[in-house]
């Protein structure tokens, strides 16, 4: 990540706690292998803001890097002066997220020469930000040192949020084929999506169809070995694979060819009618390989997904609440048939549809990743256009997929959410949809500050 640093001093505190204040951000922020922006010794005093003179030449530093800039830390070794640091901010105009640290005061050294008193100047630095409008996050403590542990993970977990807040606000999103007719669930507003920096680039099944019509088999020699090095096929018919992999073949051109980070798929069932497979394979490879891709065409669906994947770095997937878990109140089962990157299962292989196999028939349904969820933390996130009322909402927690038995077709496993009685009855209750992103991390809390405070989405985070 490439950090903004603001660097707060007041004269009437030790001008020397600036300077040690911004040598000791600095390293920590290499040390953690980070790259930083800030003013220096001999572009300002001790290379802080206090003065307007100075903001503006900070102001005018990130400027020449805004297109690089992930977020901006304002650090407090001292009380700091709270006015130039929001003209800082208000002039260089990043919209990036911003985290406001103080650094502690030692019993000991509470002399003049020595006081800091950036637990005081921390309130008065962050009422100014909110007087300006700018909107900023805090870290876990009130105060700590830039060389603390906590620290160390508040830099971790607002690198997460810059992630997702930028990575959202600048996203192309991919809508492969129609909303499936049954499918009235995953509705969603474009015009809202686009209010909020995220674009759909539509492309019809039949214009997929039919460039797979036009390939010749030798055109997807690289698609189906790289198929058959990611799940075991040795149950599924060569002809199936080979139309898998012209199918993957076309959307990886396509998303190349558009700029597309994302994608959302049509399947129920054109794909295994006009076809004659299922595109799950396909699918979970793009996920194994962070182009997170849900099925039904489910936008949002996928953009949560993508949001989970920003924040962790790793793969995302797309599930159904879908049964109880005997009668346990905390656990239910998460099914889909499954298109569930290979980052999450025990084992897996490929396999055919079992469910639309009685409609289209076995031999249409082949390419869909059969195995159970391996244990491991999780975090879920939904998120939803709300038309009625103009806003983009969601909500987001953590639980745990378990090593409960589970005997079952397609991907499945059993997750464990404390308080999930309350969870299930807020997603009815509010007109959620069944589907629901997952990964296997816990990064609830970075995706709520990302996408509440930066983004102003409605979200709720679902806690015990």
């Amino acid at each position: 990540m490439k950090f903004g640093v603001i660097v707060g001093n007041r004269g009437f505190f030790p001008d020397q706690l600036a300077r040690t204040g911004r040598e000791d951000m600095l390293r920590v922020l290499q040390a953690a292998g980070h790259h930083a922006v800030a003013l220096t010794p001999e572009e300002s005093k001790h290379g802080a803001v206090e003065t307007r003179a100075e903001a503006h030449r900070c102001a005018e530093l990130f400027k020449r890097h805004a297109a690089s800039l992930d977020g901006v830390i304002v650090t407090l070794p001292n009380f700091g002066e709270e006015r130039a640091i929001a003209d800082t901010l208000r002039e260089a105009a990043l919209g990036v997220p911003v985290l406001v640290q103080a650094t502690p005061d030692e019993p000991a050294k509470m002399t003049i020469a020595a006081r800091r008193d950036s637990f005081c100047g921390k309130m008065s630095a962050c009422n100014n930000l909110r007087q300006y409008g700018i909107p900023y996050s805090l870290t876990s403590l009130h105060t700590v040192a830039p060389d603390a542990p906590e620290f160390a993970r508040d830099v971790e977990w607002f690198a997460a949020v810059c992630r997702v807040a930028n990575g959202l606000r600048r996203l192309r999103v991919g809508a492969i084929g129609a909303r499936p007719t049954a499918f009235n669930t995953v509705r969603y507003s474009e015009k809202l999506l686009e209010a909020a920096g995220i674009s759909i680039e539509t492309l019809d099944l039949s214009e997929v169809l039919g460039r797979i019509a036009r390939m010749k088999d030798n055109d997807a020699r690289e698609k189906l070995a790289a198929i058959h090095s990611y799940v075991d096929t040795g149950s599924v018919p060569e002809a199936a694979l080979l139309k898998m992999a012209k199918l993957g073949a076309v959307v990886d051109a396509w998303m190349a060819e558009t700029e597309v980070a994302i994608s959302a798929v049509q399947c129920w069932t054109s794909m295994e009618e006009n076809l004659g497979v299922v595109p799950c394979t396909v699918m979970s490879m793009m996920s194994d390989k962070l182009l997170s891709s849900a099925c039904e065409v489910d936008i949002c669906g996928v953009i949560a997904m993508h949001a989970l994947r920003l924040a962790s770095g790793t793969p995302s997937a797309l599930l159904d609440w879908n049964n109880n878990y005997g009668s346990d109140p905390d656990k239910a089962v998460c099914f889909h048939c499954s298109n569930l990157p290979k980052h999450f299962f025990k084992s897996v292989k490929m396999d055919f549809q079992e469910i639309i196999a009685g409609t289209v028939g076995r031999e249409n349904t082949f390419g869909t990743c059969v195995g159970q969820v391996k244990a491991a933390p999780m975090t879920f996130a939904r998120f939803s256009t709300d038309d009625t009322a103009g806003r983009i909402r969601g909500y987001v927690g953590q639980g745990r997929f378990t090593d409960d038995p589970l005997s079952t077709f397609g991907g499945a496993g059993v997750v464990e959410i404390p308080g999930l009685q309350r969870l299930l009855r807020r997603i009815c209750e509010q007109g959620f949809e069944h589907h629901v992103a997952a990964n296997l991390s816990s990064v609830a809390s970075a995706v709520e500050e990302a996408t509440a405070k930066y983004l102003g989405w409605d979200m709720h985070h679902h806690t015990a």
